[in-house]
């Protein structure tokens, strides 16, 4: 959610950080502004709309400068135009800012009270206004900032540009992720390593509090009580090149063909093919000792997080509870002793999910984090940390990160369950080796992308479409139904299948759609049922199982998506996939923004 650029450099630095900007579009952004010091004084260019926009103004009315930064904002406080747009400056001092300032309306009423205009409606001028007062007694830069810092409240990243000083930047974190980059004689400042990885691999995160002083020659740390730290210089292993969609429309498609590949190097991380065998790493504590599992996370991650619980409970035999992370720690739950809590997030700097884990690290819980981010905050912060490979996702509407959320999930329930007793070996080899041939069917499954292009005509009219499956296809119901409304902009909801009856049944007619996610496994028949209930209202069935559950079912459908017959265990994974496809071409079809829906961020770094 917004991203952060900022550049000492050897030369002009404009053209750089909208690069860097262009690197972090995927966060979601609404507008983007870039400031450098030109002769001195602060130069801002500002732009509502796309990167295209700011890049048109800086075509228009370019601008010099060996120093700068960059923002792109997703609209919290005040509407996406160009003057609520960052950076925010005054004649001494721009920001750039990241993250909610909670107490910014006390702040604006005093600072107006000694004479300082107000421009814009955002929480961030407020931070301007604030460093500006304390330059204007006489504080040094760095002295303003420390001074400034302490009053404010809330989540920030910061990137700071004083006037006549092309020597300085300036940054700070409370809450949300902000790293250095180190160059030779530059300097960079970055909301991650990818928006800095064409101009350096050499990383430093900046821990919770912190704030850095910049100069050409590298970087002072200060913690949040004023002193001076050291932090770990890290090689990230993201490329300079930028991103692309290769022969693909758009990232979202790019991403769901992905998946076959990434599947099989997330699964390669713990699967022995010669033992049949699932390996984590190792755990600062007794897995087969954990009494309880907490699963922790926010929308696509919470969904996966739904699949295991059927998984850990059903395998593993432990109890677990699912949980929304923004509910989870306002209801201060007591949390068992031995109990393991266990966050999941794509990006590892959902500010929900964070302030969760820092909630069960209180209550004495083993934590571990699931991420597809090695060097993220929850990585950092966790006990222990399983890693997705899924690569970069560009797409805000989560894909490959999600199945392969989902495998690390599946191989984690089979470790859990061979620790506990609860799995034998000849189970632990049966499931392992179904997980092992995912990749090839998935590769089958993404042969019904023209299959589901097609239905993708029929869907795009509808005004409400229901997604209904059981046990573990009920979690991947509620995530297709996300994926359809957050592209195309369609009410959509993913309901267990039993529970029709107990109040969407009364929405079901001959103008909804109801997309039935039905493997044939043991619960194939119950979901039948409720099949046949939605056909007697008129309902226009589209149903996605396999060969055996499509024959059964033919002469109920309006449309049918076989997908190859697999083990219930791994059915999830798979039919995710489709469920996809049909959310991306409904959305291309309507011609919606698919890879930047509106008012939807990649990283949700606010509450």
């Amino acid at each position: 959610m917004c991203g952060i650029v900022g550049i000492i450099g050897k030369s002009e630095v404009a053209p750089l950080l909208v690069e860097g900007l262009r690197r972090l579009e995927y966060r979601g952004y609404d507008s983007a502004g870039i400031a450098t010091l030109v002769g001195g004084e602060i130069e801002r260019r500002r732009a509502e709309g796309k990167l295209s926009n700011l890049s048109q103004r800086l075509s228009d009315a370019p601008v010099a400068g060996k120093i700068g930064i960059g923002h792109t904002r997703w609209a919290t406080h005040g509407v996406p135009n160009e003057v609520n747009a960052h950076p925010h400056a005054s004649a001494r001092v721009a920001v750039v800012h990241n993250g909610i300032i909670e107490n910014f309306q006390d702040l604006r009423r005093e600072l107006q009270d000694k004479g300082h205009r107000f421009d814009s409606d955002t929480d961030t001028e407020a931070v301007v206004h604030l460093i500006d007062e304390y330059l204007y007694q006489g504080l040094s830069p760095e002295d303003a900032v420390a001074a400034a810092l302490p009053r404010l409240e809330g989540a920030f990243a910061l990137g700071i540009l004083f006037a006549g000083r092309d020597d300085l930047l300036i940054a700070a974190r409370r809450g949300s992720p902000l790293a250095i980059g180190w160059g030779d004689g530059e300097m960079y400042l970055g909301s991650d390593a990818l928006a800095l990885a064409p101009l350096t691999q050499r990383i430093t995160y900046l821990e919770d509090g912190d704030w850095a002083v910049l100069r050409a020659d590298g970087v002072t740390i200060r913690d949040g009580e004023g002193r001076v730290v050291n932090r770990q210089v890290r090689q990230t292993a993201f490329s300079g090149a930028m991103i692309g969609k290769g022969e693909h429309r758009h990232f979202m498609l790019k991403e769901i063909y992905e998946q076959p590949q990434v599947i099989g190097d997330t699964l390669n991380t713990m699967f022995n093919p010669v033992t049949r065998t699932i390996t984590l790493p190792d755990l600062p504590f007794e897995l087969g000792k954990v009494t309880k599992v907490t699963i922790i996370a926010c929308g696509t991650s919470y969904y996966a997080g739904m699949v295991a619980k059927y998984w850990l409970e059903r395998i593993a035999r432990v109890p677990v509870e699912v949980d929304i992370a923004s509910e989870f720690r306002y209801r201060g739950p007591d949390m068992p002793e031995g109990g393991l809590a266990l966050f999941i997030s794509q990006s590892g700097e959902t500010a929900d999910t964070l302030a969760a884990l820092r909630y069960c690290r209180e209550q004495g819980q083993h934590v571990m984090a699931l991420v597809n981010v090695p060097e993220s905050t929850i990585a950092r912060e966790a006990d222990a940390a399983l890693f997705t490979v899924a690569g970069p996702e560009i797409g805000v509407a989560s894909t490959k990160a999600f199945t392969t959320q989902l495998v690390v999930l599946a191989c984690f329930s089979l470790a859990l369950g061979c620790a506990r007793g609860a799995v034998k070996h000849d189970v632990e080899a049966r499931l392992s080796q179904a997980l092992a041939e995912v990749p090839s069917r998935a590769v089958e499954v993404l042969a019904n992308d023209s299959r589901l292009r097609e239905i993708a005509q029929q869907v795009m009219e509808a005004r409400d479409v229901l997604y209904l499956g059981r046990g573990t296809a009920y979690p991947i119901a509620m995530e297709g139904a996300l994926k359809l409304k957050e592209i195309s902009y369609i009410h959509a909801e993913g309901y267990a299948a039993g529970e029709m009856k107990h109040g969407p049944i009364a929405l079901i007619d001959e103008t909804v759609p109801v997309i039935v996610i039905a493997p044939s496994d043991e619960l194939f028949d119950k979901t039948a049922s409720n099949v046949q209930e939605v056909v007697a209202r008129g309902g226009k069935v589209i149903f996605i199982s396999d060969a055996e559950g499509i024959e059964k079912m033919r002469d109920h459908s309006v449309f049918t998506v076989e997908l190859p017959p697999v083990d219930s265990f791994v059915a999830p994974i798979l039919y995710a996939i489709p469920v996809q496809l049909l959310a991306y071409h409904v959305a291309v079809a309507k011609g919606t923004d698919v890879d930047q829906p509106r008012n939807l961020a990649k990283s949700v770094t606010v509450e």
